[in-house]
């Protein structure tokens, strides 16, 4: 790439550190929910969810919230919607619960049911796709279910080999998310060409990379005068390029790429 359930009202009372702080935690720090959203979403799961979904989240057929794997809902707006209006036919009934309880058991989930782990918010995956295409430049530089260029790694199935705090991490911070084998080279060939590209593989004596114009290369080491690998990624950092809102839906998107 160059260039964010039936409740009484005595268990509701007796719920602390829910407040309107929790709220509030949907805009902080990029879309990324608060360490006290997501222990208010705790102390809330147990009494109101638990008993169906379990302690796990994977109690109900077909839905894992631990893992966010859901039937209906991929936003967290969809969330919010399905627990306040349940699902008709099945054994979801609909919550009263109020915005910043709301706010933290989606924290929680978003958790995936870890209070030490940074909770993400997902937005709407149809306008991370325009992102992704269009302001965000991803697509120029990444290759999605057989379309694009493969400068940058495939993201096909990122959605099912990344959390979404790796994803936002990768978003925000790309230097520190890179992976060694993806970080970019700089090759001087004994003749004196030089090339630089994405690394693809390495082992003692060899190295493969596709270069800027996504032609492959494999060379001996031996046949090398200089073989440097960096630690900047290509990829700029989103911090200041995205706003929270457009972050949760670009996070939405990726989230949502689980292979054909």
């Amino acid at each position: 790439m160059r260039a964010a359930l039936a409740v009484t009202a005595i268990a509701l009372a007796g719920v602390a550190g829910v407040s309107e702080v929790g709220a509030q935690g949907l805009d902080q720090d990029h879309g990324q929910y608060t360490r006290a959203d997501v222990e208010a979403g705790q102390r809330l799961y147990g009494p109101q969810c638990q008993v169906c979904h379990g302690a796990t989240g994977d109690g109900v057929p077909g839905i894992d919230l631990r893992l966010g794997r859901f039937r209906q809902s991929s936003s967290d707006a969809d969330l919010v919607r399905v627990i306040t209006t349940g699902v008709p036919g099945t054994g979801m009934p609909p919550f009263q619960l109020q915005p910043a309880e709301l706010t933290a058991i989606v924290a929680f989930i978003r958790a995936g049911f870890d209070p030490a782990s940074a909770a993400v918010r997902v937005g709407d995956r149809s306008r991370g796709r325009l992102l992704f295409e269009s302001a965000a430049e991803c697509s120029t530089c990444h290759r999605v279910n057989g379309r694009g260029p493969r400068l940058a790694p495939d993201l096909s199935d990122i959605g099912a080999i990344r959390t979404l705090a790796a994803l936002q991490r990768a978003l925000l911070t790309p230097n520190e998310s890179l992976l060694p084998i993806h970080r970019p080279v700089r090759i001087v060939t004994d003749d004196g060409r030089v090339l630089r590209g994405r690394r693809l593989n390495e082992d003692t004596y060899t190295v493969q990379l596709i270069d800027e114009r996504e032609v492959l290369h494999s060379f001996a080491k031996a046949d090398l005068q200089e073989l440097t690998v960096e630690t900047t990624a290509a990829m700029p950092s989103y911090q200041d390029r995205l706003s929270a809102e457009e972050l949760a839906d670009l996070i939405a998107y990726l989230s949502s790429l689980k292979g054909l």
